[in-house]
Order: C-alpha cells, then sequence, then structure tokens
C-alpha cells in the first residue's frame, strides 16, 4: 500500500513544500525539530487543509486542492498514536481497545482484538485501567485501539519520545511486529537516528519544510545523520555467546559482536554504526580490546568546511560503513579510492535490537 504526498502549506513564517512517494511498510519522517515532521502527518490525517496539494493512499484520494477534495479526518480510516497515549482513564483496557470499534468500516472488531491482544503482548492488562499501566504499557494500548479501528493506514508522531530508555527497548519489538504481521502501512515520525535504523523501510528526510531525500533505509539514513554520520548494517542473529554476554551477527561485512540482544537465532536486526566510533587501520590490528575488526576499502574521503575532520565512506563486501577521521589521520595514513583498510569498532558503538 502506497501513499503519495505533494503539499504546499504556509503557517508563517514556516513553509511546508513536500513532495514524495513511499513503498508498503514502514515510512519514518526523519529530521530535526521544527523540520515540519509533525505537520505534513497532521496533512495526512486530516488535521490540517494544506494551502495547495495533494494526499492519496492505496490510491484513496484523501486531499486533492484542485479537484475541491478534503475527506474529513473521521472518514479517512486512519489510525493516530500520539506522544501521550490520550487512553480514557474511566475505561479499562479492554474497553479503551474496543473503543476504536466505533470508527471502524466493519463489525469486526471484537473478533480481532484476541488477535490484536496477542500481537501487542497486553493479554495480561485488559482488566486494569490506564493509571496502573507503565509508559510502554500505556502505548501499546494506544497501538491496539487504533488497530481495532480498521485503518487503512496508521500515524505515530513520535510515539516514544516520553519514554525512558527501558520502556522504549520494551516497546520496539512490537512495532516491528506490527511492521511485519500487522499488514497496515506505518508512517513513524521521529528525530532519533537509531529509531529510525531499527524500524523504517524508507525513510523521507525532512529540513526546513523540504524534503531533502527519499529511499531505503541503508541508503538514505547514513546521509540523514549529518551531525555524527554513520551506516546501517543488516544482519542474523548468528549464535549468543551466554558466558560473556554477547551476541553474535551474521552480515555481509563480516562477523560483529554486540552486547546480548534477546533476539532469537536467525532473527534479522540491524546495527547503526556512527562515523566517530569506526577507527582505521592499514593493517589488521592485534592486542586491541575492540571486539570487531571489518575489512573493507576506501570509497571517498569527504573533507568537513573547517578542514578539521574527513568523513571516509568504506565498502565492506557490499556493506557501507563510515568513519570520521581528523584530517591529520587521513594525511598520515596516506588514505585514498581504493585504498584497503580495516575498520575497529567496539561492540558498545552499536545502535541495536
Amino acid at each position: 500500500m502506497s501513499l503519495e504526498v505533494d503539499v504546499d502549506h504556509v503557517r508563517d513564517p514556516f513553509r511546508l513544500a513536500a513532495r514524495f512517494t513511499s513503498a508498503p511498510g514502514l515510512t519514518a519522517l526523519f529530521g530535526r525539530s521544527g523540520s515540519g515532521k509533525t505537520t505534513l502527518v497532521d496533512i495526512v490525517g486530516g488535521l490540517i487543509r494544506p494551502d495547495r496539494g495533494r494526499v492519496a493512499v492505496d490510491g484513496h484520494v484523501l486531499v486533492d486542492t484542485e479537484r475541491g477534495v478534503f475527506v474529513p479526518k473521521h472518514r479517512r480510516r486512519i489510525g493516530y498514536v500520539f506522544q501521550d497515549s490520550r487512553l480514557f482513564p474511566h475505561l479499562s483496557v479492554r474497553k479503551n481497545l474496543l473503543y476504536g470499534r466505533r470508527f471502524a468500516t466493519s463489525s469486526g472488531a471484537a473478533d480481532d482484538l484476541p488477535s490484536v491482544v496477542e500481537l501487542l503482548g497486553i493479554g495480561a492488562l485488559l482488566d486494569r485501567p490506564p493509571g496502573s499501566l507503565s509508559g510502554g504499557e500505556t502505548q501499546r494500548v494506544a497501538i491496539g485501539r487504533a488497530l481495532l479501528a480498521h485503518p487503512r493506514l496508521l500515524l505515530m508522531d513520535e510515539p516514544l519520545a516520553s519514554l525512558d530508555e527501558a520502556r522504549r527497548a520494551e516497546i520496539l519489538p512490537y512495532i516491528e511486529r506490527l511492521r511485519d504481521e500487522a499488514g497496515v502501512p506505518i508512517v513513524y515520525v521521529s528525530h532519533s537516528v537509531a529509531e529510525v535504523a531499527r524500524l523504517a523501510t524508507t525513510v523521507v528526510v525532512l529540513s526546513e519544510g523540504k524534503v531533502t531525500a527519499v529511499g531505503p533505509v541503508l541508503d538514505i539514513l547514513p546521509l540523514a545523520d549529518t551531525d555524527d554520520g554513520g551506516g546501517v548494517l543488516d544482519a542474523t542473529v548468528a549464535r549468543h555467546d551466554e558466558p560473556f554476554h554477547l551476541t553474535v551477527l551474521a552480515s555481509a561485512a563480516g562477523e560483529l559482536q554486540v552486547p546480548r540482544l534477546t533476539a532469537a537465532v536467525g532473527t534479522h536486526v540491524r546495527a547503526y554504526i556512527r562515523a566517530r566510533d569506526v577507527m582505521l587501520s592499514l593493517r589488521p590490528p592485534e592486542d586491541i580490546s575492540a571486539l570487531n575488526v571489518l575489512p573493507g576499502r576506501v570509497v571517498t574521503i569527504v573533507a568537513s568546511p573547517n578542514g578539521a575532520h574527513a568523513d571516509v565512506r568504506l565498502d565492506c563486501n557490499g556493506a557501507t560503513l563510515m568513519a570520521r577521521l581528523t584530517v591529520k589521520s587521513v594525511q598520515r595514513l596516506d588514505l585514498a579510492p581504493d585504498r584497503p583498510v580495516f575498520a575497529v569498532i567496539k561492540s558498545v558503538s552499536f545502535e541495536r535490537n
């Protein structure tokens, strides 16, 4: 199911001019605060009428200003999950979930309840009031309520922003299951590189109200993280090293050892490796503490405008890594395109599942 967006909207002094088409899966709107992510989501959700443009979900036109089409938000069949869950405090979890059926186009919401409960792991919460739930549990219930409305699209506006690290780690696997099993396309707003690396199928990068890049996460995210830069590695859990509380990942670039993951052997994961966490060596390093050393070749070297550092792009057997070095280090190693090198990565540097 595709999403087509071509809109212009002015809210002085800010102007949004966004044009993109995304594939099925999870589309992440990525950018700094104030880049236009929430405004764009509100236009798709029907909370804002754009000055000009067209929005369509799987061919269903929701907005077309040229033809005078503006489908009201309650008729768009779009689920919305906010930063705060907005559950009804006087209703149990079960009744909050079933509230979504009021907006479903069919009468099957109650029948779908068991599958949604299983998908989100909230069976033990059904008879509890929202006030007794943790932040992660609350957001899972909010997602379940949105799903029971049978949406054709799910909008998630920074749903983890108000959660601490432990609660974010708790809920991320459920969003992955939602992406892979629920069959509902998701638009996910975030400024977290780690979240986008882990969850996204497609990344739409926004900057000052404009779309600057669109494409698969493996291609786009390294370009989007302008603060640090980095690379996304697709990997599979190969085995667990229980005595040392480590997990071994198999990737095109080679094996990677990372802190122990809860994922089962065979699970697909992504590792986001920041450029600042990669060192380069011309020879295989010996007697070092870093667990991960990957062979590769230099592809490009781009110096920063102030000349203090350079970003070195590496090809590691088809996988892309980035290393951020001082210009002095680049010159001392005599780095140049096609030169073979070894990337040295600390295991704690991984943004991981």
